[in-house]
């Protein structure tokens, strides 16, 4: 069971992807939308949540996209989740349970577990996410390059 919303999920892959693809250029929201099977308007709003927060550099232009605003070694797991949850919070999920039973018991309860939960997001960073893809060769064979000769 994971505990991540898919939003969350989703935003640590596409920040994990862009760190792997942004060189020499910026990755575009549709090629990133491409590899992960999405329509691009449905990344495009979380993709821009993650530029408000830091964690990605919006390049315009014909040649633009999104590359980090940091150092891979420097963003979490944790801090990616936390800005595409507080999007989702932002977005309103409806009415809140205005009871003693949550207030006072079940809901302390959760937010230690959630606190918890994304301070062990915020030991892995994208850095070593980014190893362990290339390690698990996700978007191709490690170390091998495209051959363009004819």
């Amino acid at each position: 069971m994971i505990l991540l919303s898919r939003r969350s999920l989703l935003a640590i892959a596409a920040v994990v992807d862009i760190a792997l693809h942004a060189r020499p250029q910026p990755v575009a929201a549709k090629l990133l939308a491409a590899r992960h099977a999405l329509p691009p308007r449905h990344l495009e709003t979380l993709l821009q949540t993650l530029v408000r927060v830091g964690i990605l550099k919006g390049v315009r232009g014909p040649r633009g996209g999104y590359e980090l605003a940091r150092e891979r070694r420097k963003i979490t797991a944790g801090d990616i989740a936390r800005a595409a949850m507080q999007e989702a919070i932002e977005e309103g999920l409806g009415p809140e349970p205005q009871s003693r039973l949550v207030d006072e018991v079940i809901g302390p309860e959760v937010e230690q577990a959630s606190a918890a939960f994304l301070a062990a997001l915020d030991t892995v960073t994208v850095e070593e996410l980014c190893q362990r893809a290339q390690a698990k060769a996700v978007f191709g064979e490690p170390g091998k390059k495209p051959d363009f000769t004819i």
